[in-house]
């Protein structure tokens, strides 16, 4: 299936900030509910490991999304112990500050942060979860590229795919949307008649789901990014994410500075 970027509200800087955070608040939820973490939790720990800050910088953060589940799962990685910093280019503050008081190993930025202009200040593990089909493919290099210049991990995780099974499911999520609203956190009265009176936020977060499905990026397309990227000091690791209870699989891929007691013949793709 073809990979086409079509139009997803969430990157518009006109959207309502009350829609785009149902949004958000949505995907953390169905992200938990749905256990994401048993099956991010290991990959994510492989690149944590790559990293001696032990700190995940995380992109495209919406509302905190699988972080605070991923955290709680990663296995003991030693000391330092793990953190984790959320950003987004239009941050869900309410959720954020919910997500950082409940967690002391979580903090946030509140101002906004772009993934393609990634502040020098900030290192550790780049992580972007559910993140890179935002971003057409020069983007989704440049993104790739700046984590391999400033020799830091980077990890992308996709739980959606471009397959005909998770965009036909898509369509049953109004009706999900419908049954979750009053259960989303941080709550805002706002949504009720923005889901039960004019039903903006089950069509919004159908059609971006439907739009994140095509716009997804396939293991194949991430090898042939990494390779366009090239660098004879860092590593690049692609594979499948089995996703429990899912007919199609969702993908992974590491970026990681080779380490010197690598060898020279190493290859820097899997």
């Amino acid at each position: 299936m073809r990979r086409f970027h079509l139009f997803e509200f969430e990157d518009q800087a006109w959207f309502p900030d009350i829609i785009r955070d149902a949004g958000t608040a949505y995907l953390e939820f169905v992200s938990r509910r749905a256990g994401q973490s048993d099956a991010l939790a290991p990959v994510v720990a492989r690149a944590v490991e790559k990293s001696p800050e032990h700190r995940i910088i995380d992109l495209c953060s919406g509302g905190a999304g699988p972080i605070p589940s991923v955290l709680a799962a990663l296995p003991d990685l030693g000391d330092p112990p793990v953190t984790a910093t959320l950003t987004d280019l239009y941050p869900n503050h309410e959720a954020f500050v919910r997500v950082a008081k409940e967690n002391p190993a979580i903090s946030a930025i509140h101002e906004s942060v772009d993934a393609t202009d990634f502040p020098e200040k900030l290192s550790g593990v780049r992580t972007l979860f559910s993140g890179l089909h935002h971003f057409r493919p020069e983007q989704a290099k440049s993104i790739l590229r700046s984590a391999a210049e400033a020799r830091q991990p980077i990890g992308v995780f996709e739980v959606v795919a471009r397959h005909p099974v998770a965009m036909f499911a898509m369509f049953f999520v109004p009706i999900l949307v419908l049954f979750t609203v009053p259960l989303l956190r941080p709550f805002r009265w706002g949504w009720i008649p923005l889901t039960y009176l004019v039903p903006v936020i089950p069509l919004f977060i159908l059609w971006d789901g439907l739009v994140s499905c095509l716009r997804c990026y396939t293991q194949d397309e991430l090898r042939e990014m990494t390779k366009e990227i090239g660098s004879d000091d860092y590593d690049w690791e692609v594979g499948p994410i089995e996703l429990a209870g899912a007919p199609f699989e969702g993908c992974y891929l590491i970026g990681s500075p080779r380490r010197a007691s690598t060898s020279p013949d190493a290859p820097g793709n899997a």
